[in-house]
């Protein structure tokens, strides 16, 4: 038995990875030195700063299967693409508002859209194919958790 690869397919899965991991990693270098994380007064269940990286790294590549699933089955049209792209731009922009600008309240106002979102895109995602929906739950929980963080953040530091 031969096994034969389909690098047609191996392709849209690296690419499909690729982006949200290359992105989010060029926004992490943009706002690394204004990171003031370790600064603030944190709210209760506030992780160590060395968590997030690690957590936004497996969210992408979680998000890149799940977008690599639907573009392999042919199943990403305008919808799926318009809010895939749409949640992504608006995931990279908030750590920039939270860190860089330190416009906590409008990241949390921000991030709430991107909750939105993400549930949307979890939904679109699952209508067209059960897997690609279900790997964006922890996505979907992380964003949540990161929306208290902000809110708190906020609070405690205002």
């Amino acid at each position: 038995m031969t096994v034969s690869l389909n690098w047609d397919r191996i392709k849209t899965y690296i690419v499909s990875i690729l982006v949200p991991v290359v992105l989010g990693g060029i926004v992490g270098f943009i706002i690394s030195g204004s990171m003031d994380y370790e600064e603030l007064i944190q709210p209760v269940l506030s992780p160590p700063s060395f968590v997030f990286p690690i957590v936004w790294t497996i969210l992408y590549i979680l998000m890149g299967i799940s977008y690599g699933i639907l573009k392999d089955k042919m199943l990403v049209d305008s919808s799926i693409s318009g809010i895939y792209y749409i949640q992504l731009f608006v995931n990279l922009l908030w750590p920039i508002a939270f860190f860089v600008f330190k416009w906590r309240l409008f990241a949390f106002i921000w991030i709430v859209v991107l909750d939105i979102l993400v549930i949307i895109m979890a939904v679109r995602f699952y209508n067209k194919n059960k897997t690609a929906g279900l790997l964006q739950i922890p996505y979907i929980l992380w964003t949540l958790f990161a929306s208290y963080l902000n809110l708190f953040v906020y609070l405690l530091n205002g």
